[in-house]
């Protein structure tokens, strides 16, 4: 289901542009569009899930499967074992920009944002 005006479920549906780095039936990766590090992605589930304080039973498997492919980019990136962030703001007074879950990939050096 498409979240209703929700940016993420365009660019899944080809409506809205984005550089795509990583792409299967249930996940979509690709470049942020104020990257905070030299490496920024944005890891989402096609589907349409608000973030995750809204997951349901049985949204683990894609959550799961969304750590499991930022840290396929990690490495394909170069940062596997040099090291990366991933992130995922919740709600309001957690960062939360845009209401379609999604995980943060960060490596290299941060230009924003609390390091250590």
């Amino acid at each position: 289901m498409v979240g209703n005006g929700c940016a993420f479920c365009r660019i899944v549906a080809r409506e809205s542009p984005a550089e795509i780095e990583y792409e299967d039936d249930e996940i979509l990766a690709f470049k942020d569009l104020y990257p905070k590090a030299p490496v920024h992605l944005l890891i989402i589930p096609k589907r349409h899930i608000e973030s995750l304080a809204r997951l349901e039973p049985g949204d683990e498997t894609v959550a799961g499967h969304c750590v499991r492919v930022a840290r396929l980019l990690a490495e394909r990136a170069g940062y596997g074992e040099r090291g990366y962030r991933l992130s995922c703001n919740t709600g309001p007074e957690g960062g939360q920009v845009v209401y379609h879950l999604h995980f943060h990939l960060t490596a290299g050096h941060l230009t924003a944002g609390r390091r250590g």
